[in-house]
């Protein structure tokens, strides 16, 4: 026997060692139920990544007992600041997916310009946004979606309304 097959049959049952821990844990039921959890969490993740959608909540108020209700949704938000905030505004306009929810402006409320400089955001409504909704007034709508767009931008420190090209309720939104 030479010495180059002595090496080899100490190194085979090396190797079948080694190949036979992949065969012991696919062998096992639990192990492959594991690993296809863990599979199919990665694919869910890299999907969500790969579609560039991002969390956002809105705060809108229940019909019946006029609390606020907080809506989660997952976007599309372009990767500019300002984007974000503008394509997070025209969603609020639309108003609740939630059945049981009001929407926070009439129909046909528009974002007329937005501005974002020095962390405050500008925000100019139609005048339609001045119009209360079911008995509401607009303050209760405008506070809810300054509420909404502090809590979703980090890189936000404060918000300003105008209704028409003037400002809303300037005194109240100071104080706040």
């Amino acid at each position: 026997m030479s010495a180059f097959s002595g090496g080899v049959a100490r190194i085979v049952p090396g190797i079948r060692r080694i190949l036979g821990i992949p065969a012991r844990f696919f062998g096992s039921a639990v192990c492959r139920r594991i690993l296809y959890l863990v599979l199919l969490g990665l694919l869910a993740f890299l999907d969500y990544r790969g579609r560039g959608l991002a969390r956002a909540t809105y705060v809108f108020y229940d019909i019946e007992s006029g609390n606020e209700l907080v809506e989660e949704r997952l976007l599309p938000l372009p990767p500019d600041r300002e984007g974000k905030l503008r394509f997070y505004t025209a969603e609020a306009l639309l108003g609740p997916v939630s059945p049981n929810a009001q929407p926070l402006f009439p129909r046909g409320t528009r974002l007329e310009s937005l501005l974002f400089r020095d962390m405050t955001v500008y925000l100019d409504l139609s005048e339609t946004a001045a119009l209360p909704v079911d008995g509401e007034g607009s303050f209760r709508s405008l506070s809810a979606l300054g509420k909404g767009i502090m809590r979703n931008f980090s890189f936000v420190k404060d918000v300003r309304f105008f209704i028409a090209g003037r400002e809303a309720f300037p005194e109240k939104f100071r104080q706040e």
